[in-house]
């Protein structure tokens, strides 16, 4: 939840698109529909700004939010709110990937940070292949909103598309995430105490620990 900005991080990525569909939904207009998801966007920074809230995801927010709707009001077509976010799941999904090929997945430069691991759990095989295995995860999030989301675009389907959009935005993402915590958390023999194991499969003890006899 932390990683989303808890409930109201939540609410921020998801209300102003909800807002933006249903009301294209409700009056057809690019233009409203436009406003009203910028203007409940930019609402949330303000409300973050008096409260002396970090700004940094909210504004976020609001950029993402007023590109994608300078996009649609462009293009005179509602699915175009929802165009720049394939290229975001498209640069995010090659670049998970390119970091399981060369071993370094981006899921254990986060989790690792996090659990304090720094980059220990590198030297470590069994830790390196569960933090490939929840980056892997995050891949096929990517992937399946472009598989998903992709033939509704094409076959012009504002509701679909926005309500898909919707469901494997935040929540699919903040899921996939705790999953991935959990496949990757150590076990009671790894760490920054236990053996690491080197690509010629032997073993040797991890910093602080005594050799075994």
């Amino acid at each position: 939840m932390a990683s989303v900005g808890g409930l109201r991080g939540i609410a921020e990525a998801i209300v102003p698109a909800l807002v933006f569909l249903v009301t294209f939904v409700v009056t057809t207009d690019i233009w409203t529909s436009a406003i009203w998801a910028v203007g409940l966007a930019a609402l949330a920074s303000v409300l973050r700004l008096i409260q002396r809230q970090p700004l940094t995801q909210a504004l976020a927010g609001v950029i993402g939010v007023a590109v994608s709707a300078a996009v649609a009001l462009l293009q005179g077509d509602a699915r175009g709110y929802y165009v720049i976010g394939f290229y975001v799941s498209a640069a995010y999904g090659l670049a998970f990937a390119v970091s399981m090929a060369f071993k370094w997945p981006i899921m254990g430069l986060i989790y690792g940070w996090i659990r304090g691991e720094g980059l220990t759990w590198q030297k470590d095989l069994v830790r390196r292949k569960k933090y490939q295995i929840a980056t892997f995860l995050m891949v096929l999030v990517f992937a399946s909103r472009l598989i998903v989301q992709l033939p509704m675009y094409w076959a012009d389907d504002v509701v679909a598309l926005g309500t898909a959009r919707l469901v494997m935005g935040v929540p699919l993402y903040a899921l996939v995430l705790w999953f991935g915590w959990l496949v990757s958390r150590p076990t009671a023999d790894s760490g920054p105490y236990s053996y690491t194991h080197r690509d010629d499969g032997e073993s040797e003890p991890g910093p602080g620990v005594e050799p075994r006899v």
